[in-house]
């Protein structure tokens, strides 16, 4: 008999009302224990937005046990960040995507020239180019609570190096503002360290957005509606939002 049964079973017996009282209310300590147990596990599986125990059961249907393993290895990085600053959430998230996935060319990954991939595609591949780990990088950071205000994805103008020869390609990362008028840190895929803009003399930013605005330039106001103006990220927000992530 568990002990809920039991004690409903001493309630309903004619025993002392001194001990009826004691009881009753160790029935309601026992309820509000499992209410609270409840509302805990309801708060893990589905930490800031993210539903995890549907995102498993699809990397484990789409992709199979890796990826599976590598969303319980994102769902126990993401509750042991709860409490943590912001620096370490960024440092921890940033480490997290740049280890876990490979960089690879969308046409390579995915067949066609341009493709923004949605955080469980980019993990059921195990890898995907500086878009796919911006939107994880952006999407897991948010889930952690940073607010929306600090958080954009940048396009950028980058230097690299190609066979030894200086080339600029556009590239995408992720912009950290602790203020509105604050110079931003940068998580990037190319590099383990976040920098600040200063110190990242090989990036030159072009625009930003997050799922609220779009900004041109040094501009500290919104311009404009990204998902308006952006289709390719309004498509991929969709399909994050189907996945289970808010």
């Amino acid at each position: 008999m568990c002990i809920s049964a039991l004690l409903h079973f001493l309630l309903e017996q004619a025993i002392s009302t001194p001990v009826a009282s004691i009881v009753r209310k160790a029935v309601r300590h026992h309820t509000m224990l499992i209410i609270v147990l409840i509302v805990a596990y309801a708060g893990y599986l589905n930490a800031g937005g993210v539903q995890f125990n549907r995102l498993s059961e699809l990397a484990k249907q789409r992709y199979g046990d890796q990826a599976q393993q590598t969303i319980q290895e994102l769902q126990q990085t993401i509750q042991r960040l709860s409490n943590a600053s912001d620096e370490d959430k960024l440092i921890a998230v940033n480490g997290f995507f740049n280890q876990k996935l490979e960089f690879v060319d969308d046409i390579n990954l995915w067949k066609t020239s341009d493709y923004w991939a949605t955080p469980l595609e980019s993990i059921g591949m195990h890898a995907g180019d500086c878009e796919d780990f911006s939107i994880a990088k952006y999407v897991f950071l948010k889930a952690l609570n940073i607010p929306n205000e600090k958080l954009r994805l940048t396009y950028v103008r980058a230097q690299l190096y190609d066979q030894d020869v200086k080339v600029v390609r556009a590239h995408m990362v992720v912009s950290y503002y602790k203020s509105p008028t604050a110079e931003p840190l940068i998580l990037d895929n190319l590099t383990p360290d976040i920098l600040p803009a200063s110190q990242r003399t090989d990036l030159s930013p072009i625009f930003s957005f997050n799922d609220k605005g779009l900004w041109v330039g040094g501009s500290t106001q919104p311009k404009a509606s990204s998902q308006q103006h952006l289709s390719k990220w309004r498509d991929v927000l969709l399909r994050i939002r189907a996945d289970g992530i808010e």
